[in-house]
């Protein structure tokens, strides 16, 4: 059977899920994603690559790469994931230019075992403060590793294409809008975002009304403000698409996030 837990600490939503028929749709995260696969094999596709997770196997994901993901084959899959926003990770490591990864699968027992212990405090709802000291420890670990590289900011036009579609997240999408503000056809437009983002600019779209529905239910408790302020039909609606990203339904997701 297919479970997914999550809790959040420190600023830091901890997952611990066990699949065996589920399969994410492609999607993104606007955090970094890092996380540990603890049984069977995590198949997924990144920057137009199979990857293949084993056991022990670090996977770490920069912000909006797109992604899917499932079991490599029907004994099933359990793993955890950590995910960090952005600025909270440059808080942490006192620099001014975030982290890239430039390795998506590592095996790294050190790296390993910090993950599983932010993750294993999170998830088992010990302190804030340990869960923060655990942090620390744990980006301490990433940039010291020959797999991270200084952040790389996304081309002017995918900037302000990013920015025009974040702007309109409580509408319907108006792509000949979008395009008109660009100077691109629609075509061209599609093709561009594509290049280079790995995801069309609908599912970006989507994905974005997906992760702003996830931060109000995280900070108002209330899943029909956020099927309205993402501009969802209904809440069967918003349940639909948020699962398909996070395994669960919005209303499983709010009982999970205390």
């Amino acid at each position: 059977m297919d479970k997914f837990i999550y809790k959040k600490s420190a600023g830091i939503t901890a997952l611990a899920a066990s699949i065996t028929d589920f399969t994410y749709k492609k999607h993104s995260h606007m955090e970094y994603a890092i996380g540990v696969t603890l049984r069977g094999i995590q198949h997924y596709n990144l920057d137009g690559s199979l990857q293949l997770s084993y056991p022990n196997g670090v996977m770490l994901f920069n912000p909006e790469q797109a992604h899917d993901g499932m079991a490599h084959d029907m004994t099933g899959l359990d793993y955890v994931m950590l995910y960090i926003e952005p600025q909270l990770l440059l808080e942490v490591i006192e620099k001014k230019d975030l982290v890239h990864f430039s390795t998506p699968i590592v095996y790294d027992f050190r790296l390993k075992q910090r993950i599983l212990s932010l993750s294993n405090a999170i998830l088992n709802e010990k302190d804030e403060a340990l869960c923060s000291e655990l942090l620390l420890s744990l980006t301490d670990s990433l940039i010291q590793t020959e797999f991270t590289k200084v952040y790389k900011k996304d081309n002017a036009l995918i900037g302000k294409a990013k920015d025009l579609l974040h702007a309109n997240l409580e509408n319907i999408l108006k792509l000949d809008e979008v395009c008109k503000e660009l100077g691109l056809s629609k075509f061209q437009f599609i093709r561009f975002f594509k290049a280079h983002t790995g995801i069309s600019p609908y599912q970006y779209y989507l994905n974005c009304k997906i992760e702003h529905a996830k931060h109000l239910i995280e900070t108002k408790k209330d899943v029909y403000s956020a099927v309205a302020e993402c501009g969802f039909v209904d809440l069967t609606h918003l349940n639909k698409h948020f699962k398909s990203v996070y395994g669960t339904t919005a209303f499983e997701y709010m009982s999970h996030i205390k």
